[in-house]
């Protein structure tokens, strides 16, 4: 009896290992994430219900990168290592940063129209002085997809697709936050912000819903 225990924990042993193998392999190192928003809804309330109608949807989709304790806006070259040898920085990680909005949006003086899928981009002049790049390229699945007028992260971006640039309000959190974070924030009925939160940085533009 003794011997077959040992046996079986040496097997579960061995295949702890190997579902940590599997894990390691499988799961991305920069995990996916989303954003939402919901503009435009009727609430309206009867008793202790609450019911929502209508309404349309803003969506923000990226890669989540961890710190994983590097410094993650570069000293004295601010934001520049993000890059990664690209002209601009992806915003997140892999795939481009992407925006798809139901309605029309209008940002930095400009108008998105509605039922459009964007690439976002962020350019770095200083650690103060950041521009949030809404661009019309579309977006590869892989870093090999031929699509023409696509792109994989922020490589092969030029600004003649570009459909907005509009300079971010950066500020110091009072945390560090180890994952990049997308959040639609200070909504009202009208609009509100885009914010990217990463490490001790909130950077934010804002939006309005146009009419």
């Amino acid at each position: 009896m003794k011997k077959f225990v040992m046996t079986m924990g040496a097997v579960a042993a061995l295949g702890v290992g190997a579902l940590a193998q599997q894990d390691e392999k499988t799961r991305p190192l920069s995990p996916r994430g989303s954003a939402e928003a919901h503009v435009g809804v009727e609430i309206s309330k009867t008793g202790t219900r609450t019911a929502i109608k209508g309404g349309n949807w803003i969506e923000i989709s990226y890669g989540r990168p961890l710190k994983r304790g590097r410094p993650t806006w570069g000293g004295d070259s601010f934001g520049k290592a993000l890059y990664a040898a690209a002209p601009v920085w992806r915003a997140g990680s892999d795939v481009p940063t992407l925006l798809k909005t139901e309605v029309p949006l209008t940002i930095g003086g400009k108008t998105l129209p509605a039922g459009g899928q964007y690439t976002m981009f962020i350019e770095f002049k200083s650690a103060t002085d950041w521009t949030l790049i809404i661009s019309s390229y579309g977006a590869k699945s892989t870093g090999k997809d031929p699509a023409p007028d696509t792109l994989w992260g922020s490589y092969g971006y030029t600004p003649e697709k570009d459909m907005v640039r509009a300079s971010m309000t950066v500020t110091k959190l009072p945390v560090k936050l180890e994952q990049l974070t997308w959040a639609f924030t200070d909504m009202t009925s009208d609009g509100g912000k885009i914010t990217l939160l990463w490490d001790d940085v909130a950077a934010s533009v804002p939006f309005t819903v146009a009419k």
